[in-house]
Parts: structure tokens; sequence; C-alpha cells
């Protein structure tokens, strides 16, 4: 069990902000444009409400005092046609207290489902996969003939294809803890979850989870012959010159500079179990390096916040999918939700209502790791965030409703 200086500890938690200039490159590789009305609609994005001012004072206070007892780094990247704003708080190591670099990488979790549903998309409009065709068609031994009924590709996408979730209980730690290394093979996963038999009848609500982006993983591989993160490289990140972004495969590490993910236990009568760093009065166990075999082509991917951007305005302008097909990443089923309400997923990402602004994007948990990304439709204000938080299947954070509301220069929803 380490134990390490608190004094020292506090003094690394410094805080750390950087306004970035509204325009030009950040490096050679960058490709990022900022967007003007003018060029907005010459492009076919839709104009939403005139936004506030960039507010970086508020940005500034939102990761402001961390580590706390939920939070121990955050990376806030902001951009559009206001300009853009940096900001990094909290420690990226707490055996160091290395501060959190503005070009950290960390595990995005369920932002791989963007990446995912792009692929698929990009398929349909080469006309190598048919949206309102049975994935049946395409697996066809993948689901037991005569239990579930047929299933488009768009309801895989939009979380309508009634599939039952894997039974593998990831966010608990206990579990995690002994099998954080263990490899599952996407199949293995569908068996143990499939023979449960179906939730409701396609098409009739919409329920969020992995299972229908491991069958799309799947379904990719089909179609292409190659294995699915092959294809995310080859038609994703070469071109936008993604190289901060990876799919780890059977990797358990995460390459080059990057924040370290914790999970916070409860200490023993002795203090800190021999598996945890005392840090403060909290016991935390490094979960950086773990198997990302369970949510695979659902939430397995590594980035950068400014990889992500890049994505995200690439995704937008229609470079990677052409407008018809990516009118389905902006198209939410009318639909009940099996949690209460209405859907708010399309495919590939989440409709947001707040506080009178409507952003489009996504969120994505992993071990150590709470993140987000969203943008306007018509791309004049972008958000990416990541927080390494210290309880993986819990509430959020309030640290994330503070960074979205001051990115959108509102009051945080109650």
């Amino acid at each position: 069990m380490a134990v390490l200086n608190r004094g020292l500890r506090l003094g690394m938690a410094l805080l750390t902000s950087v306004m970035a200039p509204a325009c030009g490159p950040e490096s050679p590789g960058d490709t990022t444009l900022e967007i003007s009305e003018l060029e907005a609609g010459a492009l076919g994005l839709e104009a939403g409400p005139r936004l506030p001012p960039l507010n970086r004072e508020a940005l500034r206070q939102a990761i402001a005092g961390i580590p706390d007892a939920k939070v121990t780094g955050a990376q806030v990247r902001i951009s559009g046609a206001d300009g853009r704003w940096l900001g990094t708080s909290g420690v990226a190591d707490i055996q160091t207290g290395a501060p959190v670099r503005t070009d950290a990488r960390f595990r995005i979790g369920s932002i791989t489902k963007t990446f995912t549903a792009t692929v698929v998309l990009q398929l349909a409009a080469e006309r190598r996969v048919d949206l309102d065709r049975p994935v049946q068609d395409y697996l066809p031994r993948l689901l037991p003939a005569g239990v579930y009924a047929p299933i488009t590709v768009r309801q895989l996408l939009n979380h309508t294809h009634g599939l039952p979730g894997i039974p593998v209980p990831q966010k608990d730690p206990e579990w995690f803890f002994e099998n954080r290394f263990r490899r599952y093979s996407p199949r293995e996963l569908l068996s143990l979850a499939l023979p449960s038999g179906p939730q409701f009848k396609p098409g009739d609500a919409q329920d969020y989870g992995n299972v229908g982006y491991i069958v799309a993983g799947l379904l990719i591989e089909q179609v292409t012959g190659r294995p699915y993160g092959d294809a995310v490289r080859e038609r994703i990140l070469r071109p936008l010159h993604l190289r901060d972004t990876f799919v780890p495969g059977h990797e358990v590490t995460i390459p080059g500079p990057h924040t370290r993910g914790y999970e916070s236990v409860e200490p023993e009568r002795t203090g800190c179990p021999s598996t945890a760093t005392t840090y403060g009065a909290l016991c935390l166990v490094d979960v950086t390096d773990a198997s990302q075999s369970v949510p695979w082509a659902a939430g397995e991917m590594i980035s950068t916040t400014a990889d992500l951007d890049r994505f995200l305005v690439a995704l937008f302008q229609g470079r990677l999918v052409p407008r018809a097909q990516l009118e389905e990443m902006f198209t939410v089923p009318d639909l009940p939700s099996v949690d209460g309400g209405r859907a708010t997923y399309s495919a590939g990402l989440n409709r947001i209502q707040f506080n009178g602004f409507t952003v489009w994007g996504k969120s994505g948990d992993r071990h150590g790791y709470n993140n987000g990304i969203g943008a306007t439709r018509d791309l004049r204000r972008r958000i990416v965030y990541s927080v390494n938080t210290l309880a993986m299947g819990k509430e959020p954070p309030s640290i994330t409703s503070r960074i979205v509301a001051a990115a959108l220069d509102v009051p945080p929803s109650p």
C-alpha cells in the first residue's frame, strides 16, 4: 500500500486553464475549421438559436476544486464560432501528482458507438448494407430462429431492436477487479444474452445499451471481411489524421500520455486494501489497465479531446457520411423509452435538450473515465470533456452537468 504525501498531492492539484486562439490550427495535422452562420447554411446544417458568448470564467469554475471525493482529474475542450477554450484540472496520476495535460488520452467508452454507427452508415451509402433489411439476412446463424423476429439494421443502431442486455455485471467493482483482464469474444457475450429472449417486439420501444452495437460490429466484419477495428481505422481515423485515437483490441494499456483511471473502494479496519493506494481519506484502485472486450464495438476506443472534436466536425459536415445517411444520426424514433418518457437516441448520437438548446452528442463511461461529446447541429458550439470519476455505474458526478451548463452559459439543471 502506497502512502502519498498529502501536501504534495494538494500542491500538484492546481487548476490550469488555457484559452486557445479563435482560429488557426493547433498543430500541423489539425484540419478543424470554425463554422460561420453563412458557411453553416451553405453546408445545409440546421441553424439553431443564437448561443450566448463563450463564458470562460464559468468554464474555469466548472472544473475548479478537484481532486475531490468523486473526481481526480478533468479536461475540457470548447470550440466553435465564438472561439476555443481548453481547460484542465486535477491530477493525471495520483502516484506522481502530474497535472492533467490538454492532449492526454483516455478511454472514451460508449462514444465508440458513434464511430461504429458511422461505419455502418458508410456501408449503407455504398449499398453494401440496407438499413431496412433484417440483420438476420447478414448474420443468419447469430439470432436463434423462431425466437427473434426480424430486426432491421436501423433498429440495431437506434436501440429499438428489443435484444436483451449482456448479463455481465461490468459495473460491479468486485466483478470487475476479478475479471478486468479476461477476454470475451463478441459471440461469447451474445451467447450469454440471447437465450433469455427478446425484451420487446422490434420497433416498439427504445432501450439504450451495448448489445445492438456488438451485433453491429459483427455486421461490419461480415460485410467487409475484416475486423471491425480495421474498418474504423481505414474509414475514419486515417482519413481524418486522428493519430491519438485507437481501437485497442486485445491491448489492455493506453499508449502515450494519458490520464489514469481509479475506482474508490471501502477501507478495511487496518486501512486501505493492499491493492489500493491511500489518497487523503480515499482508497483508490488503479483501473487504467483492463481488457475492453466486454463493450467491444460499443465502447472500447481511446482518444483525445482534440481528435474527438475533429471527428465531430467532419461528421456533422457530411465529410464522413453522405447527407442522406447522415440524417439517420439526427432522426430520433417517435417511440417510448423503456426507462420512461420518449426516445432520445438516434443512430450513434443522443439528442439532448438543455435549457432551451438542442445538442447532439454522446456520452461514454468506463472504469475511471466519464466523457462526453456534443455540438449544436450548426457546429457553432462544440463540447468535448473527460473526467476521471471514482465510481463507475453510479450517478455521474455533478461536474459533468456543470461543464455542459458552462459551455452553453446557462444555469445547470436542478
